[in-house]
């Protein structure tokens, strides 16, 4: 029997070549000799991931689980790998006969899938014997399983503003905080606030957008988020910024909100995680929470398309348990048909690459402190999340969109001047 070296055989399986050094554990190499950034396949689990789960999902849990090491790039933003792999390394399926020789030629005599990273939560399909998709309890657990991971953890990748959403770059040399102040800005400018108004935010995070809002346009904010450390250490802050008397935050399912007669709703990052299916009662409870004439901005990723699509595997299973997406087109359809007037709409796809950027520059700035706080695993995924979705952004394969709507009233009113005063 012959025996077939792993670099071989990897690379053979490649459809567009290798584009790094590529190393394995029984000394085999593929790909340039003489390339600044390597990969190394450490153990034989390493490659029972790469061969049972081919493509995306068999390369993260390879490198989660650090049987496949990255040399040249920071695990915390590993963007100059991820530049020379994104689609390029992609492993065409073999058949059952090259497969078996595969298997003998390696040394296997059989190829048992191993247990996956604990980092990785069950299939989409699996999760059903949870509860019903996009059901408070579940849509409760999925929101847990990514914000309460730690507080302190996300500070160290987001900074002083704890804004886990999309910046606003005033310009290019803006810094990160400036950035998060702008986008609340901007979301209050286009919303028109003014003081004494009332103003709910939906998945309000940290509660960023309520503070700015009453600190700078002096609204009274309601904050509801289905994170109870989001909402803990959101109430310090008010506490913290002397807001107490015009800032509520809520652990609460948006669901649960009682009140109504809005002037405005804000919702930012949250339309991801609720289901396309969703939408017609999403937009439906909105409208249904605003006076006539009250505003909603709702401030999402979108597709670049309006067709149907899973989330990869690898953001279902190790980020965003249940999250959807699709295009913004979908989005103003649903808006509309739920007797929203849709105002304006705007891609902020460019700035969301420079946003993910600065958090991969402050997790490597940070990153022993990340790993103390989360562990290895869990900071290896941050770095690949993260990377992967700053080259999908400027790549256009996904996008963000703020879309501003208005609850006009029974003769029509909106309340807009004839041009765009933000």
């Amino acid at each position: 029997m012959t025996t077939i070296k792993i670099g071989d055989a990897v690379a053979d399986l490649l459809r567009d070549g290798m584009p790094v050094r590529f190393t394995a554990y029984d000394g085999s190499a593929a790909g340039p000799a003489d390339a600044s950034i390597g990969l190394e396949l450490v153990n034989q689990r390493g490659l029972a991931y790469l061969l049972t789960a081919p493509g995306d999902l068999g390369m993260a849990r390879a490198y989660v689980s650090g049987d496949l090491v990255v040399h040249g790039v920071h695990p915390g933003d590993p963007y100059d790998v991820m530049v020379l792999l994104k689609n390029r390394l992609r492993f065409r399926k073999p058949s059952a006969t090259e497969a078996l020789t595969l298997l003998r030629g390696l040394g296997l005599s059989h190829l048992k899938p191993p247990p996956p990273p604990p980092q990785e939560h069950l299939p989409r399909w699996r999760r059903a014997v949870e509860g019903l998709r996009h059901s408070m309890t579940r849509d409760a657990e999925a929101i847990h399983r990514h914000y309460d991971v730690s507080n302190a953890f996300y500070r160290h990748v987001l900074g002083p503003s704890m804004a886990y959403t999309c910046a606003v770059y005033p310009h290019a040399d803006a810094t990160l905080e400036e950035a998060q102040a702008e986008k609340f800005d901007l979301v209050c400018r286009k919303l028109d606030l003014k003081p004494g108004q009332r103003l709910l935010d939906v998945g309000c995070g940290w509660g960023g957008m309520v503070r700015h809002a009453a600190r700078e346009y002096g609204v009274k904010a309601l904050g509801v988020t289905l994170s109870q450390q989001q909402a803990d250490w959101g109430k310090e802050a008010v506490d913290r910024d002397g807001l107490g008397d015009l800032v509520e935050i809520r652990h609460s399912d948006y669901r649960d909100v009682l009140e109504t007669g809005f002037d405005a709703i804000s919702s930012i990052g949250l339309t991801e995680h609720i289901g396309v299916r969703q939408y017609p009662s999403y937009f439906g409870f909105l409208r249904d929470h605003l006076k006539p004439e009250g505003r909603l901005l709702n401030h999402s990723i979108a597709r670049h398309h309006n067709h149907r699509e899973e989330i990869g595997a690898f953001i279902d299973r190790y980020v965003f348990p249940d999250g959807e997406l699709t295009g913004s087109g979908t989005i103003i359809t649903e808006a509309q048909d739920a007797g929203l007037e849709v105002m304006h709409s705007e891609n902020l796809r460019q700035h969301y690459a420079m946003t993910l950027r600065d958090w991969g520059r402050n997790l490597v700035d940070n990153w022993d402190a990340a790993v103390d706080e989360v562990g290895i695993g869990n900071a290896r995924v941050w770095g690949l999340y993260m990377t992967g979705s700053r080259l999908a952004f400027e790549w256009n394969e996904i996008q963000l969109h703020q879309v501003l709507a208005v609850r006009t009233s029974d003769d029509g009113a909106d309340g807009f001047p004839l041009r765009p005063s933000w």
